[in-house]
């Protein structure tokens, strides 16, 4: 005789995977793109007062676009409102990563994640890992994370 707290918990994740599936965004794969054209319309910014960590929502317009995306060697270039950068680029399982880390310290990491999140975009987190003890409008000077989504083209 099987243990009714096995059957129960064989019950609860059947439930929780079924749920989990028909709640999921359509998959779209990531493989063998070459192109990510990306927009973010959400952004949190975190800074510290008296020692503990604060984070505010506002709305973003953000854009810059991956070209010559190629997981097979880690390379990819990034053309944002400063111009051209290469950078490192990782396929993790369905998951595509792009790295950019500065002389200067920062560290930029965006991941396009294979769920689509509108018009065919796949949804998006960029975050930039800053700081500065001066903060001026329009320039990162606080640890940000940006929310959106790309366009892909093979």
């Amino acid at each position: 005789m099987i243990p009714s707290v096995l059957i129960n918990a064989v019950l609860a994740l059947d439930v929780l995977l079924l749920g989990a599936a028909q709640g999921a965004a359509p998959a779209r794969s990531l493989t063998g793109i070459k192109t990510a054209s990306c927009e973010f319309t959400l952004h949190a910014v975190s800074s510290w007062q008296d020692g503990e960590p604060r984070a505010g929502l506002t709305a973003a317009k953000l854009s810059f676009k991956f070209e010559d995306i190629n997981p097979d060697e880690g390379t990819a270039r990034v053309v944002g409102p400063f111009g051209p950068s290469d950078i490192v680029v990782r396929l993790s399982h369905d998951t595509l990563h792009f790295l950019q880390s500065f002389r200067e310290g920062p560290l930029y990491v965006t991941t396009l994640i294979p769920r689509i999140a509108r018009d065919g975009r796949v949804m998006a987190v960029h975050t930039r890992h800053e700081y500065t003890d001066l903060s001026l409008p329009g320039y990162t000077s606080r640890p940000e994370q940006y929310y959106g989504s790309c366009a892909v083209e093979p």
